[in-house]
Protein backbone atom coordinates (compact mmCIF):
# COMPACT_ATOMS: atom_id res chain seq x y z
CA UNK A 1 0.00 0.00 0.00
CA UNK A 2 2.49 1.99 0.66
CA UNK A 3 4.99 1.37 -2.13
CA UNK A 4 0.91 2.04 -3.92
CA UNK A 5 0.50 5.60 -2.89
CA UNK A 6 4.40 6.52 -3.20
CA UNK A 7 4.19 5.74 -6.89
CA UNK A 8 1.01 6.83 -7.37
CA UNK A 9 2.13 10.74 -5.63
CA UNK A 10 5.12 10.37 -7.65
CA UNK A 11 3.39 9.88 -11.17
CA UNK A 12 0.63 12.55 -10.69
CA UNK A 13 3.50 14.66 -9.32
CA UNK A 14 5.13 14.12 -12.79
CA UNK A 15 1.79 14.24 -15.02
CA UNK A 16 0.76 17.87 -13.59
CA UNK A 17 4.31 19.23 -13.49
CA UNK A 18 4.53 18.19 -17.21
CA UNK A 19 1.31 19.80 -17.92
CA UNK A 20 -0.88 16.98 -17.21
CA UNK A 21 -4.77 17.51 -16.35
CA UNK A 22 -5.80 15.03 -14.17
CA UNK A 23 -6.48 17.01 -11.09
CA UNK A 24 -8.87 14.51 -9.90
CA UNK A 25 -5.97 11.59 -9.32
CA UNK A 26 -3.55 14.30 -7.73
CA UNK A 27 -6.15 15.37 -5.35
CA UNK A 28 -7.37 11.67 -4.39
CA UNK A 29 -4.16 10.40 -3.96
CA UNK A 30 -3.35 13.42 -1.91
CA UNK A 31 -6.36 12.42 0.07
CA UNK A 32 -5.67 8.94 0.62
CA UNK A 33 -2.10 9.60 2.54
CA UNK A 34 -3.72 12.19 4.79
CA UNK A 35 -6.60 9.74 6.20
CA UNK A 36 -3.81 8.05 7.11
CA UNK A 37 -5.61 4.57 7.17
CA UNK A 38 -5.21 4.65 10.77
CA UNK A 39 -5.92 0.96 11.11
CA UNK A 40 -2.96 -0.10 9.44
CA UNK A 41 -0.96 2.56 10.94
CA UNK A 42 -1.51 0.18 14.46
CA UNK A 43 -0.36 -2.64 13.07
CA UNK A 44 3.46 -4.39 12.89
CA UNK A 45 3.70 -3.23 9.51
CA UNK A 46 1.88 -0.17 9.66
CA UNK A 47 2.15 2.52 7.13
CA UNK A 48 3.97 5.29 9.09
CA UNK A 49 7.49 4.08 9.15
CA UNK A 50 7.21 3.21 5.34
CA UNK A 51 6.08 6.65 4.31
CA UNK A 52 8.45 8.22 6.23
CA UNK A 53 10.88 6.02 4.40
CA UNK A 54 9.03 6.60 0.95
CA UNK A 55 9.56 10.21 1.69
CA UNK A 56 5.70 11.28 1.76
CA UNK A 57 6.75 14.81 3.76
CA UNK A 58 9.02 15.69 0.30
CA UNK A 59 6.04 15.07 -1.76
CA UNK A 60 3.65 16.82 -0.23
CA UNK A 61 5.89 19.78 0.42
CA UNK A 62 6.09 21.41 -3.49
CA UNK A 63 2.12 21.14 -3.63
CA UNK A 64 1.77 23.70 -0.81
CA UNK A 65 3.27 26.37 -3.56
CA UNK A 66 0.73 24.54 -6.24
CA UNK A 67 -0.97 26.93 -8.88
CA UNK A 68 -4.40 25.16 -7.89
CA UNK A 69 -5.50 25.87 -4.59
CA UNK A 70 -7.48 23.32 -4.41
CA UNK A 71 -4.25 21.18 -4.18
CA UNK A 72 -2.69 23.31 -2.04
CA UNK A 73 -5.69 23.10 0.38
CA UNK A 74 -5.47 19.13 0.08
CA UNK A 75 -1.63 19.03 0.87
CA UNK A 76 -1.93 20.94 3.66
CA UNK A 77 -4.91 18.70 5.14
CA UNK A 78 -2.70 15.95 4.46
CA UNK A 79 0.17 16.46 6.40
CA UNK A 80 -1.82 17.70 9.21
CA UNK A 81 -3.41 14.59 9.48
CA UNK A 82 -0.13 13.14 9.17
CA UNK A 83 1.48 15.39 11.99
CA UNK A 84 -1.52 14.82 14.34
CA UNK A 85 -0.86 11.01 14.34
CA UNK A 86 2.54 11.34 16.50
CA UNK A 87 5.26 12.93 17.64
CA UNK A 88 7.66 11.36 15.27
CA UNK A 89 5.55 12.20 12.19
CA UNK A 90 5.27 15.80 13.39
CA UNK A 91 8.85 16.12 13.38
CA UNK A 92 9.27 15.55 10.25
CA UNK A 93 7.07 18.25 9.23
CA UNK A 94 9.47 20.70 11.14
CA UNK A 95 12.82 19.11 9.81
CA UNK A 96 11.42 18.96 6.45
CA UNK A 97 11.12 22.87 6.23
CA UNK A 98 7.50 22.67 5.83
CA UNK A 99 6.11 24.89 8.61
CA UNK A 100 7.91 27.97 6.32
CA UNK A 101 6.38 26.82 3.33
CA UNK A 102 3.35 26.84 4.49
CA UNK A 103 2.99 30.21 5.70
CA UNK A 104 4.36 31.64 2.50
CA UNK A 105 2.02 33.97 1.13
CA UNK A 106 -0.74 33.03 3.55
CA UNK A 107 -2.46 36.48 4.28
CA UNK A 108 -3.47 36.56 0.24
CA UNK A 109 -4.65 32.75 0.90
CA UNK A 110 -8.52 31.68 0.84
CA UNK A 111 -10.20 30.57 3.74
CA UNK A 112 -9.97 26.98 3.49
CA UNK A 113 -5.81 27.40 2.69
CA UNK A 114 -6.03 29.12 5.85
CA UNK A 115 -7.85 26.82 7.82
CA UNK A 116 -5.95 23.62 6.63
CA UNK A 117 -2.83 25.82 7.46
CA UNK A 118 -4.09 26.53 10.66
CA UNK A 119 -4.54 22.82 11.19
CA UNK A 120 -1.03 21.80 10.59
CA UNK A 121 0.07 23.87 13.17
CA UNK A 122 -2.53 22.93 15.86
CA UNK A 123 -1.12 19.33 14.93
CA UNK A 124 2.95 19.86 15.36
CA UNK A 125 2.55 22.10 18.23
CA UNK A 126 0.13 19.95 20.18
CA UNK A 127 3.07 17.12 20.72
CA UNK A 128 5.68 18.86 22.51
CA UNK A 129 6.87 22.22 24.12
CA UNK A 130 9.71 22.00 21.68
CA UNK A 131 8.03 21.41 18.94
CA UNK A 132 5.35 24.60 19.53
CA UNK A 133 8.23 26.20 20.20
CA UNK A 134 9.77 25.50 16.64
CA UNK A 135 6.36 27.19 15.42
CA UNK A 136 6.75 30.18 17.00
CA UNK A 137 10.74 30.25 15.39
CA UNK A 138 9.45 29.74 12.22
CA UNK A 139 7.00 33.10 12.30
CA UNK A 140 3.57 31.02 12.20
CA UNK A 141 1.95 33.49 15.61
CA UNK A 142 2.01 36.74 13.34
CA UNK A 143 -0.26 34.69 10.67
CA UNK A 144 -2.18 32.91 12.81
CA UNK A 145 -3.01 37.00 13.97
CA UNK A 146 -3.95 37.18 10.41
CA UNK A 147 -6.26 34.32 11.02
CA UNK A 148 -7.90 35.51 14.35
CA UNK A 149 -8.70 39.20 12.13
CA UNK A 150 -10.15 37.10 9.18
CA UNK A 151 -14.52 37.91 8.65
CA UNK A 152 -14.56 34.01 8.38
CA UNK A 153 -15.54 32.00 11.62
CA UNK A 154 -13.88 28.86 10.79
CA UNK A 155 -10.83 30.22 10.37
CA UNK A 156 -10.86 32.59 14.07
CA UNK A 157 -11.88 28.87 15.63
CA UNK A 158 -8.67 27.13 13.23
CA UNK A 159 -6.54 29.73 14.53
CA UNK A 160 -7.21 29.73 17.98
CA UNK A 161 -7.03 25.97 18.30
CA UNK A 162 -3.62 26.37 17.13
CA UNK A 163 -2.72 29.05 19.24
CA UNK A 164 -4.45 27.44 22.30
CA UNK A 165 -2.09 24.06 21.71
CA UNK A 166 0.93 26.28 21.53
CA UNK A 167 0.17 28.61 25.17
CA UNK A 168 -0.73 25.03 27.23
CA UNK A 169 2.70 23.56 27.37
CA UNK A 170 4.24 26.37 29.29
CA UNK A 171 4.62 30.16 30.40
CA UNK A 172 7.08 30.94 27.66
CA UNK A 173 5.08 29.90 25.08
CA UNK A 174 1.81 31.32 26.62
CA UNK A 175 4.25 35.04 26.90
CA UNK A 176 4.79 34.38 23.36
CA UNK A 177 1.46 34.34 22.38
CA UNK A 178 0.47 37.34 24.44
CA UNK A 179 3.29 39.19 22.73
CA UNK A 180 1.93 38.65 19.44
CA UNK A 181 -1.62 40.35 20.55
CA UNK A 182 -3.69 37.10 20.45
CA UNK A 183 -5.56 38.08 23.84
CA UNK A 184 -8.01 41.06 22.46
CA UNK A 185 -8.54 39.25 19.40
CA UNK A 186 -9.14 36.35 21.55
CA UNK A 187 -11.91 38.41 23.95
CA UNK A 188 -13.42 39.47 20.49
CA UNK A 189 -14.01 35.75 19.34
CA UNK A 190 -15.73 34.70 22.37
CA UNK A 191 -18.41 37.63 21.47
CA UNK A 192 -18.94 36.06 17.97
CA UNK A 193 -22.46 34.47 17.89
CA UNK A 194 -20.74 31.37 16.52
CA UNK A 195 -20.57 28.40 19.36
CA UNK A 196 -17.80 26.74 18.20
CA UNK A 197 -16.03 29.97 18.08
CA UNK A 198 -17.08 30.77 21.68
CA UNK A 199 -15.54 27.29 22.68
CA UNK A 200 -12.19 27.25 21.68
CA UNK A 201 -11.61 31.02 22.30
CA UNK A 202 -12.67 30.39 25.70
CA UNK A 203 -10.35 27.37 26.05
CA UNK A 204 -7.14 29.27 24.56
CA UNK A 205 -8.34 31.97 26.92
CA UNK A 206 -8.19 29.28 29.95
CA UNK A 207 -4.41 27.77 28.27
CA UNK A 208 -3.23 31.40 28.74
CA UNK A 209 -4.43 31.90 31.82
CA UNK A 210 -3.18 29.01 33.95
CA UNK A 211 0.70 29.48 34.06
CA UNK A 212 1.00 32.58 36.22
CA UNK A 213 -0.70 35.66 37.57
CA UNK A 214 1.16 37.90 35.09
CA UNK A 215 -0.86 35.87 32.17
CA UNK A 216 -4.07 35.87 34.08
CA UNK A 217 -3.72 39.43 34.78
CA UNK A 218 -3.04 40.04 31.10
CA UNK A 219 -6.12 37.96 30.27
CA UNK A 220 -8.28 40.01 33.23
CA UNK A 221 -6.99 43.99 31.82
CA UNK A 222 -8.48 42.58 28.53
CA UNK A 223 -11.50 42.57 29.81
CA UNK A 224 -12.47 38.84 29.55
CA UNK A 225 -13.93 38.02 32.74
CA UNK A 226 -17.31 40.15 31.91
CA UNK A 227 -17.40 37.92 28.84
CA UNK A 228 -17.21 34.73 30.14
CA UNK A 229 -19.53 35.28 33.38
CA UNK A 230 -22.28 35.93 30.67
CA UNK A 231 -21.54 32.50 29.01
CA UNK A 232 -22.00 30.60 32.30
CA UNK A 233 -25.75 30.02 32.23
CA UNK A 234 -25.63 29.13 28.36
CA UNK A 235 -27.47 25.97 27.36
CA UNK A 236 -24.43 24.48 25.51
CA UNK A 237 -22.53 21.89 27.60
CA UNK A 238 -19.17 22.06 25.83
CA UNK A 239 -19.09 25.88 26.42
CA UNK A 240 -19.78 26.32 30.17
CA UNK A 241 -17.19 23.54 30.37
CA UNK A 242 -14.29 25.78 28.51
CA UNK A 243 -15.99 29.33 30.57
CA UNK A 244 -16.14 27.73 33.90
CA UNK A 245 -12.14 26.53 33.32
CA UNK A 246 -11.02 29.77 32.21
CA UNK A 247 -12.62 31.68 35.05
CA UNK A 248 -10.90 28.90 37.60
CA UNK A 249 -7.80 29.44 35.56
CA UNK A 250 -8.04 33.25 36.79
CA UNK A 251 -9.27 32.84 39.94
CA UNK A 252 -6.43 30.54 41.08
CA UNK A 253 -3.63 32.60 41.44
CA UNK A 254 -4.13 35.31 43.59
CA UNK A 255 -6.95 36.53 46.42
CA UNK A 256 -6.90 39.97 44.02
CA UNK A 257 -7.45 37.74 40.48
CA UNK A 258 -10.03 35.73 42.50
CA UNK A 259 -12.38 38.74 44.19
CA UNK A 260 -12.21 39.96 40.40
CA UNK A 261 -13.90 37.03 39.58
CA UNK A 262 -16.12 37.13 42.28
CA UNK A 263 -17.12 40.46 41.78
CA UNK A 264 -18.29 39.60 38.34
CA UNK A 265 -21.16 38.09 40.50
CA UNK A 266 -21.17 34.90 38.98
CA UNK A 267 -21.20 32.56 42.53
CA UNK A 268 -24.94 32.14 42.80
CA UNK A 269 -24.85 31.48 38.84
CA UNK A 270 -22.01 28.59 39.33
CA UNK A 271 -23.83 27.08 42.33
CA UNK A 272 -26.26 25.95 39.26
CA UNK A 273 -24.06 24.62 37.33
CA UNK A 274 -23.46 21.90 40.16
CA UNK A 275 -26.93 20.60 39.37
CA UNK A 276 -26.34 20.19 35.64
CA UNK A 277 -27.28 16.97 33.77
CA UNK A 278 -23.50 16.98 32.33
CA UNK A 279 -20.75 15.96 34.44
CA UNK A 280 -18.23 18.12 33.19
CA UNK A 281 -20.10 20.81 33.60
CA UNK A 282 -20.39 19.77 37.62
CA UNK A 283 -16.47 19.42 38.09
CA UNK A 284 -15.67 22.72 36.43
CA UNK A 285 -18.10 24.72 38.45
CA UNK A 286 -16.62 23.14 41.62
CA UNK A 287 -13.26 23.73 40.71
CA UNK A 288 -14.29 27.13 40.46
CA UNK A 289 -15.74 27.60 43.69
CA UNK A 290 -12.85 25.53 45.20
CA UNK A 291 -10.32 27.94 43.45
CA UNK A 292 -12.49 30.96 44.88
CA UNK A 293 -12.69 29.64 48.38
CA UNK A 294 -8.94 28.60 48.83
CA UNK A 295 -7.53 32.10 49.09
CA UNK A 296 -9.04 33.80 52.30
CA UNK A 297 -11.61 32.93 55.01
CA UNK A 298 -13.79 35.88 53.56
CA UNK A 299 -14.30 34.99 50.16
CA UNK A 300 -14.83 31.16 52.25
CA UNK A 301 -17.86 32.78 54.45
CA UNK A 302 -18.95 34.26 50.77
CA UNK A 303 -19.14 30.98 49.51
CA UNK A 304 -20.49 29.75 52.55
CA UNK A 305 -23.20 32.53 52.65
CA UNK A 306 -24.51 32.36 48.91
CA UNK A 307 -25.32 28.55 49.86
CA UNK A 308 -22.26 26.93 48.09
CA UNK A 309 -21.16 24.03 50.79
CA UNK A 310 -24.64 22.60 50.70
CA UNK A 311 -24.65 22.95 46.98
CA UNK A 312 -20.87 20.96 46.80
CA UNK A 313 -22.18 18.65 49.54
CA UNK A 314 -25.11 17.41 47.20
CA UNK A 315 -22.87 17.85 44.09
CA UNK A 316 -20.72 15.21 45.81
CA UNK A 317 -23.42 13.15 46.62
CA UNK A 318 -24.91 12.52 43.35
CA UNK A 319 -21.41 11.84 41.27
CA UNK A 320 -18.72 9.47 41.33
CA UNK A 321 -14.86 9.29 40.91
CA UNK A 322 -12.87 12.40 39.68
CA UNK A 323 -15.97 14.29 39.45
CA UNK A 324 -16.22 14.52 43.34
CA UNK A 325 -12.19 15.73 43.42
CA UNK A 326 -13.14 19.66 43.58
CA UNK A 327 -15.96 19.28 45.46
CA UNK A 328 -14.12 17.41 48.41
CA UNK A 329 -10.99 19.48 48.02
CA UNK A 330 -13.29 22.82 48.50
CA UNK A 331 -14.73 21.12 51.54
CA UNK A 332 -11.39 21.19 52.93
CA UNK A 333 -10.17 24.56 52.23
CA UNK A 334 -13.60 26.10 53.86
CA UNK A 335 -13.06 23.84 56.94
CA UNK A 336 -9.46 24.46 56.97
CA UNK A 337 -9.90 28.55 57.44
CA UNK A 338 -11.81 28.38 60.96
CA UNK A 339 -13.68 26.89 63.56
CA UNK A 340 -17.09 28.60 62.84
CA UNK A 341 -16.42 27.61 58.87
CA UNK A 342 -15.83 24.38 59.53
CA UNK A 343 -18.60 24.15 61.48
CA UNK A 344 -21.12 25.07 58.47
CA UNK A 345 -19.70 22.04 56.79
CA UNK A 346 -20.37 20.30 59.52
CA UNK A 347 -24.12 21.99 59.84
CA UNK A 348 -24.66 21.17 56.12
CA UNK A 349 -24.12 17.14 56.66
CA UNK A 350 -20.82 17.40 54.93
CA UNK A 351 -19.19 14.07 57.19
CA UNK A 352 -21.21 11.43 55.77
CA UNK A 353 -20.33 11.63 51.70
CA UNK A 354 -16.55 12.54 52.73
CA UNK A 355 -16.59 9.30 54.77
CA UNK A 356 -18.90 7.90 51.72
CA UNK A 357 -15.52 9.13 49.32
CA UNK A 358 -13.49 6.70 51.43
CA UNK A 359 -15.22 3.45 51.46
CA UNK A 360 -16.17 3.91 48.04
CA UNK A 361 -14.10 5.24 45.98
CA UNK A 362 -11.47 3.26 44.06
CA UNK A 363 -8.63 5.66 43.22
CA UNK A 364 -6.26 6.43 46.16
CA UNK A 365 -5.25 10.08 44.89
CA UNK A 366 -9.28 10.53 45.89
CA UNK A 367 -9.52 9.39 49.05
CA UNK A 368 -6.54 10.93 49.68
CA UNK A 369 -8.19 13.69 49.20
CA UNK A 370 -11.16 12.96 51.29
CA UNK A 371 -8.79 11.84 54.31
CA UNK A 372 -7.11 15.33 54.39
CA UNK A 373 -10.74 17.93 54.04
CA UNK A 374 -11.81 15.40 57.02
CA UNK A 375 -8.60 16.08 58.85
CA UNK A 376 -8.90 19.93 58.51
CA UNK A 377 -13.26 19.53 59.65
CA UNK A 378 -12.05 18.08 62.99
CA UNK A 379 -8.94 19.76 63.96
CA UNK A 380 -10.04 22.66 65.74
CA UNK A 381 -11.92 21.91 68.90
CA UNK A 382 -13.32 18.42 70.60
CA UNK A 383 -16.61 19.28 69.48
CA UNK A 384 -15.47 19.72 65.84
CA UNK A 385 -13.36 16.06 66.33
CA UNK A 386 -16.48 14.29 68.05
CA UNK A 387 -18.55 15.44 65.12
CA UNK A 388 -16.10 13.52 62.67
CA UNK A 389 -15.71 10.64 65.40
CA UNK A 390 -19.03 9.62 65.49
CA UNK A 391 -19.26 9.13 61.76
CA UNK A 392 -17.16 6.26 62.17
CA UNK A 393 -14.53 7.81 60.52
CA UNK A 394 -11.26 6.94 62.49
CA UNK A 395 -11.40 3.30 62.14
CA UNK A 396 -11.73 3.71 58.19
CA UNK A 397 -8.99 6.27 58.18
CA UNK A 398 -6.41 3.68 60.26
CA UNK A 399 -7.49 1.02 57.49
CA UNK A 400 -6.26 3.19 54.82
CA UNK A 401 -3.18 4.07 56.97
CA UNK A 402 -2.06 0.78 57.28
CA UNK A 403 -3.50 -1.22 54.59
CA UNK A 404 -0.10 -1.78 52.22
CA UNK A 405 -1.78 -1.87 49.35
CA UNK A 406 -2.57 2.01 50.10
CA UNK A 407 -0.38 4.88 48.47
CA UNK A 408 2.15 6.85 49.61
CA UNK A 409 0.56 9.91 49.70
CA UNK A 410 -3.08 7.98 50.86
CA UNK A 411 -0.90 6.69 53.72
CA UNK A 412 0.52 10.02 54.68
CA UNK A 413 -2.89 11.79 54.14
CA UNK A 414 -4.94 9.32 56.62
CA UNK A 415 -1.87 9.45 59.17
CA UNK A 416 -2.30 13.35 59.36
CA UNK A 417 -5.95 13.11 59.46
CA UNK A 418 -5.60 11.17 62.29
CA UNK A 419 -3.61 12.82 64.12
CA UNK A 420 -5.35 15.91 63.72
CA UNK A 421 -8.79 14.52 64.62
CA UNK A 422 -7.39 12.34 67.45
CA UNK A 423 -5.48 15.42 69.17
CA UNK A 424 -8.94 17.05 69.51
CA UNK A 425 -11.42 13.85 70.16
CA UNK A 426 -12.10 13.68 73.76
CA UNK A 427 -14.91 11.31 73.04
CA UNK A 428 -13.30 7.94 74.02
CA UNK A 429 -16.63 5.58 72.70
CA UNK A 430 -14.76 6.23 69.48
CA UNK A 431 -11.28 6.00 70.45
CA UNK A 432 -11.28 2.86 72.32
CA UNK A 433 -11.98 0.82 68.55
CA UNK A 434 -8.15 2.01 67.62
CA UNK A 435 -6.83 0.69 71.15
CA UNK A 436 -6.61 -2.87 69.46
CA UNK A 437 -5.23 -2.28 66.03
CA UNK A 438 -3.35 0.92 65.95
CA UNK A 439 0.63 0.86 65.36
CA UNK A 440 2.71 2.68 68.22
CA UNK A 441 3.13 6.13 66.30
CA UNK A 442 -0.81 6.08 66.17
CA UNK A 443 -1.24 4.79 69.68
CA UNK A 444 0.50 7.78 71.36
CA UNK A 445 -2.01 10.01 70.59
CA UNK A 446 -4.80 7.76 71.25
CA UNK A 447 -3.72 7.33 74.60
CA UNK A 448 -2.52 10.52 74.81
CA UNK A 449 -6.25 11.26 74.74
CA UNK A 450 -7.25 8.80 77.64
CA UNK A 451 -4.80 10.40 79.66
CA UNK A 452 -6.53 14.03 79.26
CA UNK A 453 -9.91 12.97 80.34
CA UNK A 454 -9.92 9.62 82.69
CA UNK A 455 -8.51 11.83 85.55
CA UNK A 456 -11.21 14.14 85.33
CA UNK A 457 -14.13 11.67 84.73
CA UNK A 458 -15.39 9.19 86.98
CA UNK A 459 -17.86 7.04 85.27
CA UNK A 460 -15.45 7.55 82.12
CA UNK A 461 -12.68 5.59 84.14
CA UNK A 462 -15.08 2.22 85.12
CA UNK A 463 -16.45 2.03 81.40
CA UNK A 464 -12.74 2.13 80.50
CA UNK A 465 -11.83 -1.09 82.91
CA UNK A 466 -14.66 -2.26 82.21
CA UNK A 467 -14.28 -2.45 77.83
CA UNK A 468 -11.10 -3.66 78.52
CA UNK A 469 -9.23 -0.63 77.57
CA UNK A 470 -7.58 -0.64 81.20
CA UNK A 471 -6.30 -4.23 80.26
CA UNK A 472 -4.96 -2.88 76.74
CA UNK A 473 -3.25 -0.12 78.28
CA UNK A 474 -0.90 -2.25 80.32
CA UNK A 475 -0.21 -4.38 77.24
CA UNK A 476 1.30 -1.92 75.69
CA UNK A 477 5.36 -1.83 75.07
CA UNK A 478 6.71 2.00 75.61
CA UNK A 479 10.13 3.03 75.80
CA UNK A 480 11.01 4.09 79.62
CA UNK A 481 10.80 7.72 79.47
CA UNK A 482 9.02 8.09 76.19
CA UNK A 483 5.61 10.30 75.73
CA UNK A 484 3.94 7.35 75.22
CA UNK A 485 4.90 6.07 78.33
CA UNK A 486 3.90 9.34 80.63
CA UNK A 487 0.49 8.63 78.85
CA UNK A 488 0.56 5.51 80.36
CA UNK A 489 1.62 6.32 83.83
CA UNK A 490 -0.89 9.26 83.86
CA UNK A 491 -4.04 6.64 83.19
CA UNK A 492 -2.23 4.00 85.91
CA UNK A 493 -2.40 6.75 88.67
CA UNK A 494 -6.19 6.88 88.00
CA UNK A 495 -6.60 3.90 89.47
CA UNK A 496 -5.80 2.19 92.56
CA UNK A 497 -2.34 -0.46 92.81
CA UNK A 498 -3.92 -3.41 92.62
CA UNK A 499 -6.37 -2.45 89.93
CA UNK A 500 -3.43 -2.30 87.89
CA UNK A 501 -1.62 -5.08 89.15
CA UNK A 502 -4.53 -7.00 88.20
CA UNK A 503 -4.84 -5.81 84.38
CA UNK A 504 -1.23 -5.88 83.86
CA UNK A 505 -0.16 -9.13 81.42
CA UNK A 506 1.17 -12.35 83.95
CA UNK A 507 -1.07 -11.16 87.22
CA UNK A 508 -3.11 -14.28 86.91
CA UNK A 509 0.24 -16.57 87.07
CA UNK A 510 1.42 -14.07 90.11
CA UNK A 511 -2.05 -15.06 91.83
CA UNK A 512 -1.80 -18.72 90.67
CA UNK A 513 1.80 -19.27 91.93
CA UNK A 514 0.71 -17.47 95.15
CA UNK A 515 -1.66 -19.56 95.82
CA UNK A 516 0.67 -22.45 95.25
CA UNK A 517 3.08 -21.34 97.93
CA UNK A 518 0.31 -21.29 100.31
CA UNK A 519 -0.45 -25.11 99.50
CA UNK A 520 -4.08 -23.91 99.11
CA UNK A 521 -6.47 -26.97 99.61
CA UNK A 522 -10.45 -26.25 98.08
CA UNK A 523 -13.01 -26.68 100.70
CA UNK A 524 -15.29 -29.63 100.13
Amino acid sequence: MSWYLHETVCSYTEIFLLGGSDLFGVHHCIREVGMGFPKNFCSPNGLFSSWCNSGVMSLLRPLLLDVIPTIQQTAALALGRLANYNDDLAEAVVKGGILPQLMCSLPEQNRFYKKAAAFVLRAVGKHSPQLAQAIVQCGALEMLMICLEDFDPGVKEAASWALGYIARHNSELSQAVVDAGAVPLLVLCIQEPEIALKRIAASTLSDISKHSPELAQTVVDAGAIAHLAQMILNPDAKLKCQVLSALSQIAKHSVDLAELVVEAEIVPVVLTCLKDSDEYVKKNGATLIREIAKHTPELSQLIVNAGGVAAVIDCIGSCKGTVRLPGIMMLGYVAAHSENLSMAVIVSKGIPPLCACLIEEHEDHIKAAAAWALGQVGRHTPEHARAVAVAKVLPILLALYMDTRSSEDLQMKAKKALKNILQKCTYLPALEPLMRDAPPNIMKYVVGQFSKVLPHDSKARRLFVTTGGLKKVQEIQAEPGSLLQEYINTINNCYPEEVVRFYSPGYSEILLEREKKKNYHPVL
